[in-house]
């Protein structure tokens, strides 16, 4: 049964496990044997343990910027590096609380550094849960995958072939191309659907397709299944477009914060020196 929870848990869980055993069994013999308060040698210990851990899980970043040196050098998987920054960064915010004891700031620049670091470790465990929801809601229903820069390229390119197939095609296929499909190739859409029904209604904006083909000879058919598969596509777009989007916000809300606590643990270091 042990043998079977360690190999679920997984090499680097049991670290982090351990590495959260050892600041639990660092504190405690620090309430024992001393009286705890910032400014202590044990304060001071969780501190530098604590700069040490920052330094480590921004190295991430820097990794994920340098991917192909990273590579040709072997320096371990994204997978691994990805772990690192998610427990380093966790440990962190632990011995950040360690090193002031458990108690509020008091000066402007340690409230800003506790401030920053509960904002850029819970809002990097927010994108690490939409990194790991949103690819794969994106993958189980979906045959279209695209980048998310390239949708407004993408949609255009669908509007242009939609449009020159409508204009040799029969009326009833051109109708149905000014009504329903031209409007919805204009521009990329969000629509909060797509995070509950990653189809987005497909079936039943199709309807229309299905009762027009009744009325169609065969070659009126074939451009009616083509401007379909073309309609069907731009939807997928629009679930790429939707649900890319909270992760490019995400970004935008964690990589300044984290930023900036590089900034303020700076200043704090500075304030300790001088002060």
């Amino acid at each position: 049964m042990v043998a079977k929870l360690a190999m679920r848990l997984g090499r680097r869980h049991w670290l982090s496990l351990v590495a959260l055993a050892a600041c639990a069994v660092a504190y405690v013999a620090n309430v024992v044997l001393a009286e705890v308060r910032p400014g202590s040698i044990w304060s001071v210990g969780y501190g530098a343990a604590a700069l040490a851990l920052l330094v480590v899980a921004g190295a991430y970043g820097l990794r994920r910027r340098a991917m192909a040196v990273a590579s040709r050098r072997r320096a371990g998987s994204a997978s691994a590096w990805l772990a690192v920054h998610v427990y380093g960064s966790a440990l962190f915010l632990l011995l950040v609380m360690m090193h002031s004891g458990f108690g509020l700031p008091t000066g402007w620049v340690t409230w800003w550094l506790w401030g920053l670091s509960l904002w850029t470790v819970a809002s990097g465990l927010v994108g690490l849960a939409l990194q790991r929801w949103i690819p794969r809601l994106l993958t189980s229903g979906l045959a279209v995958e695209v980048h998310y820069d390239r949708i407004p390229e993408l949609v255009e390119e669908l509007g242009q072939r939609a449009a020159k197939l409508a204009a040799a095609s029969s009326e009833e296929v051109a109708r149905l191309y000014e009504r329903v499909v031209a409007p919805e190739l204009a521009r990329p859409v969000r629509r909060m659907l797509y995070f509950f029904d990653i189809t987005g209604g497909i079936q039943s904006k199709l309807r229309e397709f299905r009762y027009l083909s009744r009325f169609l000879g065969s070659e009126q058919l074939e451009a009616l299944a083509q401007l379909e598969q073309l309609y069907r596509t731009k939807l997928e777009i629009d679930a790429h477009y939707t649900l890319q989007q909270p992760l490019r916000w995400w970004l935008s809300l964690h990589l300044p914060a984290a930023l900036l606590l590089a900034v303020f643990v700076i200043l704090h270091l500075v304030s300790v020196f001088l002060y």
